[in-house]
């Protein structure tokens, strides 16, 4: 593993020690071989190009049991798994707890050739939930038929790891087939079609891709590993050595809505039930819960909060630049409760969730360590 930039004292202030690290480009090798294998999602905020920097702090800490109450793609909660941790992963949304069942929590199960004849066998008593309810806003016939009788089938396995693989299936399936992989858009796609495979691949064909790339990554680490939902603010510290914390960048302008743009595999993930449709919509959008990180108004307290949490834990705070409240509020926040911390921060640039042409697509990353 590099060495992290040397730590040098930022300005003088009171209270705690607080340093900044301005990290260079980490080497991908460093981080374990196994971690680089996780299925990359077009997910907003996703932190999948920035493991090996990631790695490169969190193995700088004395820690053994993690938690990681914003799964988002669980890239990270996963990254920690191959680091010999145990991991406990949550999330206010259901499907990013799907995909840390089937990768996190799920240690041994895997999709044999046989389980996914059963999963694509026919099913004549299938309901028409996906294709009644988006025909013409989301996907072919053929492909919303394909999702309901998947979706039926899937609900009869008795294996809880192989149903958390095929639904992770379904999900990054319809995520890389969907233009931009955001369901805030509808209709007649055919100027998003740029002649990638993915677009022009039916979700069958990427429903069996995808069971082999969520095979691939099923590994046991010798330790017991949770996935459930929940909200930040209900999480149990007990026992916790570590927290990395990656909620939602408030933001400044525009909302950071995840199931605005999500809504569909969201739905998808517990085949909409217990979620409340919004007809009106174009779209057909989910109701979305409430975030204490979804406006200025509540972010401070948020934070604070999140914070008080997890005093007695190692944190690990990941946030950006373009989001609000800004480092020196960030780091005056955890100064309630860290005797020591360290800003580690590195240039990144997003490629998806941000036009290419906006400012706010060039960031400066931070990871936020109190101890």
């Amino acid at each position: 593993m590099p060495a992290l930039a040397k730590l040098t004292p930022a300005r003088p202030r009171t209270g705690p020690a607080l340093a900044f690290s301005r990290d260079e480009a980490a080497v991908p090798g460093a981080m374990p071989e196994r971690a680089l294998a996780y299925p990359e999602l077009r997910y907003m905020g996703s932190k999948n190009r920035l493991l090996p920097w990631i790695h490169s702090v969190l193995a700088t800490l004395p820690f053994e049991t993690a938690a990681d109450p914003f799964l988002g793609s669980g890239c990270v909660a996963y990254l920690m798994k191959t680091m010999g941790k145990e991991v406990s992963g949550s999330d206010f949304l259901n499907f990013p707890v799907v995909l840390a069942s089937a990768t996190i929590a799920n240690s041994k199960h895997r999709l044999s050739d046989a389980n996914i004849e059963q999963i694509m066998a026919p099913a004549p008593s299938a309901p028409d939930f996906i294709e009644r309810t988006y025909s013409g806003i989301y996907y072919t016939p053929e492909d919303l038929r394909f999702l309901d009788r998947i979706c039926t089938n899937v609900a009869e396995l008795k294996n809880a790891g192989h149903a958390a693989i095929a639904r992770a299936a379904l999900i990054r399936s319809c995520l890389k087939k969907q233009p931009r992989g955001v369901f805030t858009i509808s209709g007649d796609l055919s100027h998003y079609d740029d002649g990638r495979r993915d677009l022009r691949m039916s979700l069958e064909d990427h429903f069996v891709e995808q069971c082999a790339a969520f095979n691939n990554v099923v590994f046991d680490n010798g330790l017991k590993h949770t996935a459930k939902r929940q909200d930040v603010f209900k999480s149990d510290p007990t026992g916790i050595d570590l927290v990395y914390l990656d909620p939602p960048y408030v933001p400044r302008a525009d909302d950071n809505c995840y199931m605005k743009r999500y809504h569909f595999v969201e739905g998808l993930s517990c085949y909409w039930q217990g979620l409340e449709i919004m007809e009106k919509t174009k779209t057909k959008k989910v109701a979305k819960p409430f975030s204490a990180f979804g406006s200025r108004k509540n972010a401070i307290d948020a934070f604070n909060r999140m914070f008080s949490i997890y005093r007695n834990s190692i944190i690990v705070l990941s946030y950006s630049s373009n989001g609000y409240p800004d480092l020196n509020e960030l780091t005056g926040l955890m100064k309630r409760y860290k005797g020591q911390i360290t800003v580690h921060e590195k240039a990144h640039r997003y490629h998806f969730g941000t036009h290419s042409a906006v400012s706010r697509s060039e960031v400066q990353e931070y990871l936020i360590v109190g101890q």
